[in-house]
């Protein structure tokens, strides 16, 4: 069966703009090819992960009754997907078409899916090592099938390693904001022992007098974020224009979010952190000036976490 690639890409727009408006904003800045790649990749991963958590386009999670079966069904498809058959998903057909386009593999698509996997089985991070190694399988994956899809090779792997950072920025940034709704959800991504080390009883984090102790925490996040973002944006300076372009705006968009976490201090959690419009045109026009100059501050990666630890 030949797969409509143009009603896929319909699917996958209408996907990332419901699921992911900073997201959405920043992938107009790529040429149109790329653009269509990014959504289909994009779309893939939403659904996988709107599947393993229960939620509409990142929407409120809700209870999944059985989260075996959701993760074999996610398997199955992307296999089928990435071999070349129709899945009758929109979701994975739109995999399985970028991955022919642009020579993603199994392996890849498994990284991603072994962050779903983690929160199906109820895990929880027990040290700092752990939080990143989640990180890495739930967002740093993804950097890494993105570049490709912007055209990097397979094998550059210094590339690759800071395209795995910004997508480690940008999770510790999204858990700093949403330390508050995932408690509501039952979830934890505080490793235990930073809990220990501020005196803070597990499933306590947000009581009302631990607040000042989770704003340390949502400092550390933020700053832990910083980090991964400073490298990212040495290897975005090897991408083409448009492309690099396309990556520091959403290396602004997000890391923003990270800053505001911080500054806000005890008041992080007291509504839903975002990026206005305004503030997401300023990180356009301030990423245009970037991509321009393509002198990004070096940033070493000594002492940042790598993709190889996130081997199991």
């Amino acid at each position: 069966m030949t797969l409509n690639r143009p009603a896929l890409v319909a699917y996958a727009r209408d996907s990332i703009a419901r699921g992911s408006k900073s997201f959405a904003f920043a992938s107009q800045l790529f040429d149109r090819t790329t653009r269509e790649r990014v959504w289909l990749l994009y779309a893939w991963c939403r659904k996988c992960d709107d599947m393993a958590d229960g939620q509409d386009h990142g929407g409120e999670m809700t209870e999944v009754a059985d989260p075996a079966s959701r993760l074999q069904l996610i398997r199955e498809r992307t296999a089928q997907a990435l071999d070349g058959g129709a899945t009758g998903d929109p979701a994975f057909d739109c995999l399985g078409i970028v991955a022919r386009e642009c020579g993603l593999t199994h392996k890849m698509a498994e990284d991603v899916i072994e962050g779903f996997a983690l929160d199906a089985a109820g895990w929880q991070p027990r040290h700092e090592t752990d939080l990143y190694r989640y990180c890495f399988h739930v967002a740093g994956a993804v950097g890494v099938m993105m570049a490709v899809v912007m055209g990097v090779s397979p094998d550059d792997d210094d590339t690759l390693d800071r395209a795995c950072d910004l997508g480690m920025a940008f999770q510790l940034a999204n858990i700093a904001r949403d330390i508050a709704e995932d408690g509501r959800a039952g979830r934890c991504y505080i490793p235990d022992d930073w809990l220990a080390q501020l005196d803070i009883e597990p499933g306590e984090h947000l009581r009302p007098h631990n607040r000042k102790k989770l704003a340390l925490i949502g400092r550390w996040l933020a700053d832990e974020a910083g980090q991964y973002e400073a490298s990212a944006r040495v290897g975005a300076a090897r991408l083409p224009f448009r492309a690099r372009w396309a990556v520091l705006a959403a290396a602004g968009i997000y890391g923003d979010i990270a800053r505001k976490v911080r500054a806000a201090g005890e008041h992080a959690w007291d509504a839903r952190i975002f990026t206005s419009p305004a503030e997401k045109l300023r990180c356009v026009a301030s990423a245009f000036r970037a991509a321009v100059g393509n002198a990004p501050v070096a940033a070493s990666r000594e002492g940042l976490w790598t993709r190889n630890a996130g081997l199991l």
